[in-house]
């Protein structure tokens, strides 16, 4: 990895190539100085703080600068990738989550503004992360080639653009999706118009959406549905697939599997993730063979009364804060691993079960299909909520070993071709040039056509 002080030295040399220095940014040698955005970055948090620790490491290793302004829980971040932290008043921590801060914790308006949406049921994170990050990057203007925010869009993010700052911003898939499928399992009047209230930041980050200049998300459906949710055109996103690190997702011939071993993450208990029809099916195959199903995440209320209503307390186990060796060797003795999401506006734990070469089952949710490919040759796919469907999917591999070798062996091949984060990262950064070239009306040898992303390391 270059010094600081030797990639300065070959900004300088490639800026000397051309009359005008910001055309150097459109060259495809030319080092970017990137800021990361992200509200909430450990990835136990979900998705976002995993995006950004594995974008924010490929993209240093590909010769860029990249910085990320993350707002607490913190994120992991590589070496060679700096972290400019954005206080907040951590409402949400644990173990005290809704908290009333002391007096003296409160500095501002933006503060003030934070506790008193909470207080009202409203989630203020987004919002207000964005008016300490403007704050915070405002007098650095000349710092950052580009800044990059991942799914904030809070109305600070957008001031930011408006002070000059390039601004290019991921949706992995609009939150509209969540709340609709929480309200339609509300349950209750008052469950629903809290649900109502705690979605309310929805209103503004589509606001903020419509005007930020350039938008990539992860999958074609993904644009389907931000399209049509958010009255965003199609064609003002570009797609660059997510992935997995191909270097810790893999088999282990050494670990024997565990016969009858399921497996699946849950990194919330919401209705969007399927827990509940994965644990209908979990009930229907134990009527025909031994299963064990080993859930990667806590183990939340409603989970905890589905397993005990349908009597599974003995076939069901939680994981939780383990490492990514303790992860691998799970996957490693599962003998399916099963996606019942939903909806998935991509789908990590599918595509890392797949480099796993785990035989997978998975619903036609969202983008699943997009990560697994056919049904058959490189998992099995069937149909969201259908406990049956998910029970004759598993029972399916449980009870053909050639079969279930078959997929898994497939499966890895598909993602390893498709879906890395090297690929994610020289794609991202592609699309950083294209849209630097149309900001400052840059004469760019970028094809404006859609490219076929790399499928890994050389």
């Amino acid at each position: 990895m270059a010094t600081r002080t030797q990639t300065e030295q070959k900004r300088r040399e490639i800026e000397a190539k051309y009359d005008d220095p910001r055309r150097a940014l459109i060259d495809p040698d030319y080092p970017l100085r990137i800021a990361l955005l992200v509200y909430r970055g450990n990835p136990h948090s979900g998705g976002q703080g995993v995006y950004i620790r594995h974008l924010s490491r490929e993209l240093t290793e590909l010769g860029h600068e990249v910085t990320v302004f993350s707002g607490p829980p913190y994120p992991h971040l590589d070496a060679g990738v700096a972290m400019v932290p954005v206080p907040s008043l951590e409402l949400y921590r644990n173990p005290d989550a809704f908290r009333v801060p002391a007096l003296s914790e409160f500095g501002d308006l933006v503060d003030l503004a934070e506790f008193g949406v909470m207080c009202t049921a409203g989630f203020p994170e987004p919002a207000s992360y964005s008016w300490r990050l403007r704050a915070e990057l405002a007098p650095q203007r000349d710092e950052f080639d580009i800044v990059h925010d991942n799914q904030c869009l809070g109305p600070g993010i957008l001031k930011l653009n408006r002070e000059g700052f390039p601004l290019i911003t991921t949706i992995h898939h609009p939150i509209t999706v969540d709340r609709d499928l929480d309200l339609a399992h509300a349950g209750s009047l008052r469950r629903s118009l809290t649900l109502r209230r705690w979605y309310g930041f929805l209103r503004s980050q589509i606001r903020v959406a419509r005007r930020v200049p350039y938008i990539i998300t992860v999958s074609e459906s993904s644009r389907r549905d931000i399209s049509a949710d958010m009255a965003i055109p199609a064609e003002r996103m570009r797609i660059v697939p997510v992935g997995v690190d191909e270097r810790v997702f893999g088999p282990r011939p050494d670990v024997a599997r565990v016969p009858g071993r399921i497996m699946t993450t849950a990194s919330a208990d919401v209705p969007m993730k399927g827990v509940r029809p994965l644990l209908e099916a979990i009930a229907k195959v134990r009527t025909e063979r031994d299963v064990e199903l080993v859930v990667i995440g806590r183990a939340r209320e409603i989970a905890k009364r589905s397993i005990a209503e349908l009597d599974l307390a003995d076939c069901v186990r939680f994981e939780t804060g383990i490492s990514d060796e303790e992860l691998i060797r799970l996957y490693a003795e599962a003998e399916v691993a099963v996606v019942p999401s939903l909806y998935e506006g991509f789908s990590l734990p599918a595509a890392e079960a797949m480099a796993c070469g785990v035989p997978l089952v998975a619903t036609t949710g969202g983008a699943i299909p997009e990560v697994v490919g056919t049904s058959g040759e490189t998992g099995v796919l069937v149909e969201p909520g259908n406990p049956d469907a998910l029970a004759q999917g598993i029972l399916q591999v449980l009870n053909d070993r050639e079969f279930a070798a078959t997929i898994g062996a497939a499966g890895r091949e598909r993602v390893l071709s498709r879906f890395t984060w090297r690929a994610c990262a020289e794609g991202t950064a592609a699309e950083y040039r294209r849209y630097l070239a149309s900001h400052f009306n840059l004469t760019s040898k970028v094809s404006s056509e859609p490219r076929s992303l790399p499928t890994g390391r050389p």
